[in-house]
């Protein structure tokens, strides 16, 4: 089990809309279990659980995974958290040196 954290200027609906998009899109995860301010995905590749909380101007984001940090779901993981904008007028994605 491995467990990933990420302070972001987005607010934590936007955060899970992002996780929407990316995990079921990118690593054929669905959906399990949601609340305002988590939600779990399950697949083949084994199961994500996001959670997003306020803090001031900054949302902190904690992924934990069933996998080992050398699976590919805990690769994706973390190139979703790195997608996410750090400051507010950030456009997040990756960095210089990561292909698009």
């Amino acid at each position: 089990m491995a467990g990933y954290q990420r302070k972001t200027a987005l607010s934590p609906s936007e955060v899970l809309s992002e996780a929407e998009d990316f995990l079921p899109r990118i690593v054929g995860l669905a959906r399990s279990n949601n609340s305002g301010h988590s939600a779990t995905y399950d697949g083949a590749e084994g199961t994500v659980t996001l959670t997003a909380h306020r803090h001031g101007a900054y949302t902190d984001v904690v992924a934990t995974t069933d996998q080992l940090r050398t699976s590919r779901l805990d690769y994706e993981v973390q190139k979703l958290l790195n997608l996410l904008p750090y400051e507010p007028g950030d456009l997040g994605g990756p960095g210089s040196g990561d292909p698009t």
